[in-house]
């Protein structure tokens, strides 16, 4: 008979419980008195101190924060959507719930987990307030202030022993503060790589949750254990600094960045085409990288020669050594009229081994074109490429790190990349009229950013680039602020401030990114990124 005993021990056990909690809570429902008040409304002026205190985080964020922005057309636009976003993110949730259930039912003694009813509610979340935080970096920080108090109506049924026990969630309500950062800022729709969202406090989490009927959240003590177990775990998961990344582009295909030098050597060219009347051709090489705007690099020209000798060697900034090639072309230099094409020919940077220099003898052609098979002998051009990556990008092109050693040249060895950008600059003003650009001087060399017409706060965000033999420890680079008149008129061009930076800080620690206040100006500032990457 121990066994029988044992059996009906669990039976009431199974039923028992469950019954017991059910009787509990209904009688813990019916004893509990409430108390309805009329609802009055007075105006704020009129609240004592307890009061307002009481309704104080009630009001919205751009009430008690000049540097929140009101957005009611976002929540007017949420609005409109809520029904269409309500199935979708419901179904998204099915979508990744779907696999846990499954696996509950393996491990646990569980028939099935179903959702009985699963929907959102009409009423969605509000944006209580939006604030925009603006950095040296290319990124977008808003921190939006979202309040939800949601009707959803979720109903889990969870069958256990072929015992279905009823789950229902309602009565939903959150408050919380994220932060959503957009970065890097690129040039390529949506205009932002990656999404990361992070919280700037605890969540306020607040819901009813019923169990077989009876509400769970009346037991004393387990609402507030619920409710601060949810924010602890939140917190630690997604608390600032810590964040989740929801990727968007492929950073390194929507931004190119430079990832080493090309060493270009134009040794000399034999039997060039006669394109002179004399029977002689005045000839020069033009280089040129695809995928790049910056200004194509030129030889000198060898008068009446055939077989030039140039020996003169070239820099060129490379971001993708597996997609890009070198253009190079062969011209007659005409003093007047257009310069004829001698020839052409590509070489693709997936040829070269980084580190190691390799001589090509190539033969021009009239034009690169696969259904062209007729073109006649025009020459041969030989040349020496070397291809070097910056040491942080070396493990990615050539598979393990590189010592310095193994470069061609000692001056080499110590030379890199200078990228300087000009994000924009703030409060520059002329005395006879607000047409700004940046001109950045460097070793003599003069590169400008584009004219903005009629503005004081000119944004440029355009990127120069200098490439050198040693790092520049003892040198300054000088940047000046100026504007041009658009038309005709007196006083064409006006300083309006400038700035030297030493680069030895950029050396030293490979960046550098801050406002500078520009001399000879009142209250205006330069924004200046400098980066040195180090071959």
């Amino acid at each position: 008979m121990g066994w029988l005993n044992i059996l009906l021990g669990i039976l009431g056990f199974a039923f028992g419980f469950p019954i017991g909690i059910v009787i509990g809570l209904a009688v813990l429902s019916y004893f509990q008195q409430t108390y309805l008040k009329e609802l009055v409304i007075e105006p704020l002026h009129e609240l004592d101190k307890a009061s307002l205190l009481a309704v104080l985080p009630e009001i919205p964020m751009w009430v008690k924060h000049p540097d929140y922005e009101r957005v009611d057309w976002i929540n007017k636009f949420v609005l409109e959507l809520w029904p269409s976003l309500d199935k979708a993110i419901c179904d998204m949730i099915r979508d990744i719930l779907h696999p846990i259930f499954d696996e509950c039912i393996r491990q646990y003694c569980i028939t099935s987990i179903e959702f009985r009813s699963l929907t959102l509610g009409s009423l969605p979340p509000n944006i209580q307030g939006v604030k925009v935080h603006e950095t040296n970096e290319k990124e977008l920080i808003i921190d939006p202030i979202v309040r939800w108090a949601g009707n959803p109506n979720i109903n889990l049924v969870v069958k256990f022993l072929f015992l279905p026990i009823t789950l229902q969630l309602l009565d939903l309500q959150i408050f919380a503060a994220p932060r959503i950062t957009l970065k890097p800022l690129v040039p390529t729709f949506p205009c932002f790589a990656s999404i990361a969202v992070s919280l700037l406090d605890k969540p306020s989490v607040d819901f009813g949750l019923k169990l077989l009927g009876g509400d769970v959240m009346a037991i004393p003590g387990l609402y507030q254990f619920i409710q601060e177990q949810i924010r602890t775990q939140i917190a630690n998961m997604y608390l600032w600094p810590q964040n989740l990344v929801i990727p968007i582009l492929d950073e390194s295909l929507a931004i190119k960045k430079p990832v080493g030098i090309l060493y270009v050597k134009v040794v000399k060219a034999v039997q060039l085409l006669k394109k002179d009347l004399l029977g002689a051709s005045d000839p020069y090489v033009k280089l040129s990288l695809s995928g790049e705007r910056l200004t194509a690099k030129k030889t000198s020209v060898k008068m009446k020669n055939l077989n030039p000798e140039w020996n003169e060697e070239f820099r060129m900034t490379v971001k993708d050594p597996k997609s890009q090639f070198l253009k190079v072309h062969v011209y007659d230099w005409e003093k007047i009229g257009k310069h004829n094409n001698l020839g052409m020919q590509v070489v693709p940077l997936s040829l070269l081994v980084p580190h190691q220099k390799k001589e090509l003898t190539l033969d021009l052609m009239k034009n690169i074109s696969l259904n062209n098979n007729k073109n006649k002998y025009r020459g041969k051009l030989v040349l020496e490429l070397t291809f070097n990556p910056f040491k942080e990008d070396s493990l990615n092109y050539s598979g393990r790190h590189l010592d310095n050693s193994s470069t061609t040249t000692n001056n080499k060895e110590l030379g890199g990349l200078l990228i300087v950008t000009i994000p924009g600059a703030e409060n520059v003003e002329g005395n006879h009229h607000n047409n700004p650009y940046a001109l950045v001087t460097f070793r003599g060399e003069e590169k400008r950013t584009k004219l903005m017409k009629k503005t004081r706060n000119p944004k440029w965000n355009e990127e120069f680039q200098f490439v050198l033999d040693e790092p520049p420890l003892k040198e300054k680079i000088h940047i000046q602020v100026m504007s041009r008149r658009t038309g005709f008129g007196f006083r064409p061009k006006e300083t309006l401030g400038h700035v030297e930076i030493s680069l030895v800080d950029v050396i030293h620690n490979g960046r550098i990114n801050q406002k500078y206040h520009l001399i000879n100006s009142k209250s205006g500032f330069v924004s200046v990124d400098i980066r040195w990457k180090v071959i």
